[in-house]
């Protein structure tokens, strides 16, 4: 047998990959840097195809519709990535949240109380300088809740590109961040993006929540439980009017955190584990790529500086994530008992708050909730293009210098120990000078 599989040659063009090079596969998937580039690849792709002669093409697969109309679900592909497949990013940001506030940086109230304060303030910051800009020009408030978001995947595949010898509670830090910054966004859509709720498949949705929850309780296993009752809370959830990835936050933090007696690992872990991969290279990707395509002429591109509403989300996200996490940070350091991160300086903050003007994924998903249409959506997705690049170009100047400082220490610290200690001890540490 072992013989006519290797006469049998390579395995066919797209056909079934060997067990260890699909684990190695999923492994590449979980990685941030990797969703992080597979998700800018989605909305480059966007970009080309929307500023291309085939851009009629992008608009008719967008807004090609499908889905059984019975159950209120005839909808464009735009709709389905954007309340269906963006539910399994929810699902996961939701399991994430529920072992933090359980086992992780956010159950202990000092480490997670200076993170909390620079995540609340790196939300309100931007949205009152939205509101500030917006209504200075005369533009409408609907917007205030675009620059609030930090796209996690994008911020640590930089974080990930550039670090080679930042410390690691820098990237414990941004994670906490944007743990916050998700549970935040999670109540701004349940909150100031329901309309016309329908009490009867709001109730139902619940009463879904609650099996799911008493399946969780008494430790009942298998997946033809939940994946069938998942997607029918899912389907009630959209009917119901309140926005459909509430769903998937809210299973997510139903499921359990903690593993059992016996169990190498819990069942929120292992969920998380096998749904990263669809969410990192499917469902974030396919949301990028129907949300991102925007026309980028010199008009349009003229109408981001010139039109309150997205000069108003460029403000917000450029300086206002800038100022409102590093000075929510300072502050809780100043005032409470909170205390930074030993390993960490201040300059390692300031680069992280540039970092967190990065506000892709949810920054875009709030522009279509506010303005589901005409040239202020189109400006407003642009806006957030550029002023993603912006904070991602000011982070990776501030967090390249912050590393050679520490490529520098940890030089240092290699030479005092190739001279047996004979260095002073001190000189590695760097101290204030960091």
């Amino acid at each position: 047998m072992t013989g006519k599989r290797q006469d049998a040659g390579p395995p066919p063009f797209l056909g079934p990959l060997p067990g260890n090079e699909r684990r190695s596969l999923a492994d590449i998937l979980r990685a941030e840097t990797f969703g992080g580039l597979v998700l800018l690849a989605a909305a480059l792709i966007a970009l080309v195809w929307v500023n291309s002669p085939l851009a009629d093409s992008y608009e008719h697969v967008r807004e090609f519709e499908f889905g059984p109309s019975a159950l209120g679900l005839h909808l464009s592909v735009a709709h389905w990535t954007a309340d269906g497949l963006l539910a399994v990013f929810f699902l996961v940001a939701g399991i994430e949240l529920k072992r933090e506030l359980v086992r992780g940086e956010l159950s202990t109230p000092a480490t997670a109380a200076l993170p909390i304060v620079a995540a609340l303030c790196g939300m309100a910051v931007p949205a009152g300088l939205y509101v500030l800009v917006s209504a200075t020009g005369g533009g409408s408030p609907e917007g205030w809740a675009v620059p609030v978001a930090t796209d996690i995947a994008f911020a640590l595949a930089v974080l990930a590109v550039i670090s080679t010898h930042l410390p690691a509670s820098l990237r414990a830090f941004l994670l906490t961040l944007a743990v916050v910054d998700d549970l935040g966004a999670i109540a701004i859509i349940a909150l100031f993006f329901t309309d016309h709720l329908n009490p009867a498949f709001l109730g139902a949705a619940l009463a879904g929540l609650a099996v799911f929850f008493l399946l969780q309780h008494f430790h009942v296993r298998g997946w033809w439980w939940y994946v069938p009752l998942g997607l029918v809370i899912w389907a009630l959830t959209y009917n119901s009017g309140v926005h459909a990835t509430v769903a998937g936050v809210a299973m997510g933090l139903l499921l359990r955190a903690t593993p059992l007696k016996g169990e190498g690992s819990s069942v929120g872990d292992r969920s998380a584990h096998l749904l990263r991969p669809v969410s990192a290279a499917v469902a974030v990707p396919l949301f990028a790529l129907f949300a991102a395509g925007v026309p980028l002429s010199g008009e349009a591109l003229a109408r981001v500086f010139t039109t309150p509403e997205p000069l108003g989300v460029v403000v917000g996200l450029v300086a206002g994530k800038v100022i409102g996490v590093f000075g929510g940070a300072w502050l809780a350091a100043r005032f409470t008992h909170a205390r930074l991160n030993p390993e960490l300086a201040w300059a390692d903050v300031l680069g992280l708050a540039a970092l967190a003007g990065i506000g892709f994924t949810i920054a875009l998903l709030f522009g279509e909730l506010a303005f589901p249409a005409g040239a202020t959506a189109e400006s407003v997705k642009a806006a957030v293009l550029i002023a993603s690049l912006i904070s991602a170009a000011a982070a990776g100047a501030v967090l390249r210098r912050r590393n050679a400082v520490y490529r520098h220490l940890s030089d240092e610290e290699e030479r005092s120990s190739d001279n047996g200690g004979a260095d002073d001890p001190g000189a590695a540490t760097g101290g204030s000078g960091r």
